[in-house]
């Protein structure tokens, strides 16, 4: 069996989290911030943070569009929080300047959740992730408005759906690498190593 590489894009966020998780799970993670290092993975995290600073950094590293052209080509990607925000194709009330990769063909809102102190945990049945509930940490967490109709619901809370995939593309409104439940990034790195180009470096 192959050990896929898995990036975790480390601009700005819990990108240490993400790698012991994706560590956990099997895979060999590493740290993502310039163009080449992104060209050496199977597949890519972008990991919860401020949404918008993840942006303008990306663009201010020259990482934006080399990242939309590997998830157009079909590199796995996945995002949790901010990084649901990052992959979808539009977003409700963007601050201004404020760019995604895209790749999920959905509608997203910033801090629909609420403010840092109404941050909470739920337990959450994920389509795809066997046993329990996932426990999720919702902080200033989105959520999806709407998906068109190759997107895959994969979960919901109180009515919102707060998981979803899309091809090569997963995105989560919640934090599962800080709950020690490693099963949804177990659930990413077997996409990445799906992926052909993995174990071939």
């Amino acid at each position: 069996m192959t050990t896929p590489v898995v990036g975790v894009l480390a601009l700005q966020g819990d990108v240490r989290e993400h790698l012991i998780a994706l560590a956990s799970a099997d895979a060999l993670a590493r740290p993502v911030r310039r163009p080449e290092e992104l060209a050496e993975v199977d597949g890519l995290v972008i990991p919860g943070g401020e949404s918008t600073t993840i942006s303008k950094l990306a663009t201010l590293f020259g990482v934006m569009e080399p990242l939309r052209a590997r998830v157009r080509d079909g590199m796995p990607v996945y995002g949790t929080c901010a990084g649901m925000i990052m992959l979808a194709d539009k977003i409700l009330d963007p601050r201004s300047g404020q760019e995604t990769v895209g790749g999920i063909d959905m509608i997203v809102r910033r801090n629909a959740f609420g403010r840092q102190n109404e941050s909470f945990e739920a337990a959450v049945d994920v389509r795809g992730v066997e046993g329990a509930p996932v426990e999720g940490v919702f902080i200033r967490a989105p959520w999806v408005e709407s998906v068109g109709a190759e997107v895959e619901v994969l979960a919901e809370h109180e009515g919102h759906i707060v998981a979803v995939r899309q091809g090569n593309a997963l995105a989560t409104s919640f934090h599962p690498e800080l709950t020690g439940d490693h099963r949804v990034h177990a659930l990413f790195v077997e996409m990445a190593r799906g992926n052909p180009r993995a174990g071939s470096l």
